[in-house]
């Protein structure tokens, strides 16, 4: 669970740090005041992508820190990953507690950290996942999709490591069908190719270009063809160094000699004489090296014509195969690697058979996935079911159908949600039946059933009470503080009847700055400070002895 949250310059957050308690906790505040912030702010934390304009205006940087009773299996995930994953056991549920954070430059440069170390926003995502589940406001929309009802049947149903299997199960299927098909295609003109292959192999065995050879041998080349020249050049160097009538290793010494002569009568000359004499150590050195190249150089005078024999050599290949010199190397690993391929795909009966037990593996995984699709979908229906009579669709019925289809990656058949207003009537597809309200209702029962079926320990409903009201917002504040007493919820709403039965109670409050700028500050109420706010919400600005005396009733209500 979520134990603590601190923010800096987040969007029109200044300063902030709230520690929070397990159960059911409410957000409440007027429209614009920033009470979704909050959530961006921990989305943001464990990995969401966001932009520069998240900081603060006037700050140069934002940061986000949370911590969490991260439960055994965040720990584990931790542990694998190479991170501390602190104090083991010390935990609310026997896991460990990690401390998130990620700052983001007003330049755009954005860094992460899990329990002090370095870490990647993948790294936040993969851990968020198994710690937080957010429920948006517009959620409900995504259940016209048939790709989200999809989802919401495995979520439910605790199948996405079969669904996972099943679509990996149907990649290698797909993969060896292709790889059948290709080779079946390419039978008739594969001998020709395996001919043409193997003679440019055989050919470039012969030669055994080698990475790099071309730039070496170009080199070498013109070093050789240039050999008068630097020999010449060198042996003059060598006289004038070392071995003249009057070299430069002479003068030095003599110079060195008159300047040591008068250090007597004045010791500062005597870093000249050190000097000089490294200079006379260097021209030694230099006059050794030169007079090793001379030597070596007079006996290269054989290399230039096999050089020139090996340029030609590749030119010719080069030609002859419409190759760059220097690219025969590669060419040769690529065509060894075609001709192999081919020699592979040649063998149609182990493609075949490998094509054949891909496909027996995923028809065994994907009826086994139908199975629990079939239970699965009778839980749901019965589930939602009976969460629409609490929300003001007595006699409603809600069924999953699953509807076969052509095996794919998701299965063998794909989930549609059927909804019908009342006991009597023919349940037909969401989207063509469902109004707005409905959708909504619908969309937050199956969002509530759905999370009790998640193993994440925190879940936030970020205004998923939208479009409701009267005994229908009571029911759904009870049903959410049911959830909160095996998860810890947050929910942000602009409902007294959901906001009365939190356990605890968040306000955000948008204020302006001496310099005009907006900042939002969140402060946790209790006592007459909650029975204000319930006021504010049931009367709206004008808060009246009537509203006060009803605040205080809803929230006397058990």
């Amino acid at each position: 669970m979520l134990l603590a949250l601190s923010i800096r310059d987040f969007v029109i957050v200044e300063q902030l740090d709230l520690e929070f308690a397990a159960g059911f906790t409410v957000l409440t505040g007027e429209t614009g005041a920033g009470k979704s912030i909050l959530i961006d702010a921990l989305q943001f934390v464990l990995g969401e992508r966001t932009q520069p304009d998240t900081v603060r205006e006037g700050a140069t940087r934002a940061e986000v820190a949370a911590e969490f009773d991260c439960g055994t299996a965040a720990g584990a995930w931790l542990a694998q990953a190479g991170f501390d994953a602190g104090d083991e056991g010390a935990g609310a549920n026997g896991g460990a507690q990690v401390l998130v954070r990620r700052t983001l430059e007003a330049g755009g440069r954005s860094r992460c950290f899990l329990n002090g170390s370095p870490a990647t926003l993948g790294q936040l995502r993969e851990l968020g996942e198994q710690l937080l589940d957010v429920h948006g406001q517009h959620e409900h929309q995504s259940l016209l999709r048939p790709a989200a009802q999809q989802q919401l049947l495995d979520t439910h149903g605790g199948l996405q490591e079969p669904a996972r299997a099943v679509a990996g199960a149907y990649a290698a299927w797909r993969n060896a069908t292709r790889a059948l098909a290709e080779a079946e295609a390419a039978q008739a003109q594969s001998a020709a190719q395996a001919d043409q292959l193997q003679l440019l192999v055989e050919d470039l065995e012969a030669l055994a270009p080698e990475p790099g050879e071309w730039e070496r041998v170009e080199a070498e080349q013109r070093r050789l063809a240039n050999g008068a020249a630097l020999l010449e050049g060198t042996r003059q160097a060598l006289d004038e160094v070392a071995e003249g009538e009057d070299t430069l290793e002479s003068r030095i010494a003599r110079v060195q000699a008159r300047v040591a002569a008068l250090q007597t009568f004045d010791p500062r000359l005597a870093g000249i004489v050190e000097a000089l004499g490294s200079a006379r150590i260097q021209l030694e050195e230099a006059g050794r090296e030169l007079n090793h190249y001379v030597a070596r150089s007079e006996t290269d005078g054989g290399l230039l014509a096999q050089v020139d024999e090996r340029i030609s050599a590749l030119h010719a290949a080069g030609r002859k195969w419409r190759c760059p010199p220097g690219g025969l190397a590669a060419l040769l690993d690529t065509s060894r690697a075609a001709l192999e391929r081919l020699a592979q795909g040649q063998d149609l009966a182990a493609l075949r058979a490998e094509q054949s037990r891909t496909g027996q593996d995923y028809r065994a995984l994907a009826e086994a996935l139908s199975a629990a699709r079939r239970k699965a979908a009778l839980a749901m229906g019965r589930e939602v079911t009976r969460a629409m009579q609490d929300l003001a669709m007595a006699g409603g019925r809600f069924e999953v159908r699953l509807v076969p289809v052509e095996a794919a990656a998701s299965g063998l058949e794909k989930a549609e949600f059927l909804v019908s207003a009342h006991a009597a009537g023919t349940a037909r597809p969401l989207a063509k039946v469902a109004s707005g309200g409905e959708l909504s209702r619908i969309g937050l029962a199956i969002s509530v059933i759905a999370a009790s079926a998640n193993p994440v320990p925190t879940l936030i409903f970020d205004e998923v009470d939208s479009g409701i009201g009267g005994q229908v917002a009571a029911t759904v504040g009870r049903l959410l503080r049911e959830l909160g007493q095996s998860r810890q919820v947050f929910c942000v709403t602009h409902l007294p009847q959901v906001a009365s039965c939190g356990d605890q109670h968040l306000t955000v409050r948008k204020s302006t700055l001496a310099g005009g700028q907006p900042v939002s500050r969140t402060e946790l109420l209790t006592g007459n400070a909650r029975v204000q706010e319930i006021a504010r919400m049931l009367g709206g600005s004008e808060i009246t002895a009537l509203t006060q005396r009803h605040a205080r009733e809803m929230l006397a209500r058990p």
